[in-house]
């Protein structure tokens, strides 16, 4: 969805900046519930790693709580981009989890 109403409106040269900073759908995508059946259930460290992925996006904030999760986003930042396959399974995780929740839903 992102992709087709922000990403693909924005010009090739001269573009803004551009900072994601929902990278875990407010951590629906960390709720093993929500995976679809055959998926592992992705950690915060590859959804930062999936919206980094896309080179037009130069920021990723993370609101991280503790050590561990500061470890996990600096986990990112040595992994880089996923690959295709990575991306492939982060976007059926993403596309599934987008149609069995609601936007703002509570936890």
């Amino acid at each position: 969805m992102w992709k087709k109403e922000i990403f693909d409106l924005l010009p090739a040269e001269n573009r803004p900046g551009m900072v994601t900073y929902t990278a875990t759908r407010w951590g629906k995508l960390l709720d093993p519930k929500l995976t679809p059946v055959g998926e592992k259930t992705p950690t915060a460290a590859d959804c930062y790693r999936f919206v980094l992925t896309n080179p037009r996006v130069d920021v990723c904030v993370c609101g991280l709580k503790n050590e561990a999760q500061m470890k996990e986003a600096l986990y990112t930042l040595e992994h880089g981009p996923l690959n295709a396959e990575e991306t492939a399974r982060m976007t059926r995780i993403g596309d599934y989890v987008r149609a069995h929740t609601r936007f703002f839903e509570k936890k």
